[in-house]
């Protein structure tokens, strides 16, 4: 029968995991809101302004 208790004391994450994180945490990542913002801002530029 399987000791869980000594297979989760063994247990190690995998390098590609902590790796992984790691690039995703350093990113600065853009949602959709910020998107969304830069593109309301290229309209009103290019509309000169003009309030919609």
């Amino acid at each position: 029968m399987i000791n869980f208790e000594e297979e989760l004391k063994k247990f190690k994450p995998s390098l590609e995991i902590d790796q992984a994180e790691e690039a995703i945490y350093k990113n600065d990542l853009r949602d959709v809101t910020d998107i969304l913002e830069d593109m309301m801002k290229e309209v009103k530029i290019a509309s000169g302004n003009k309030r919609f």
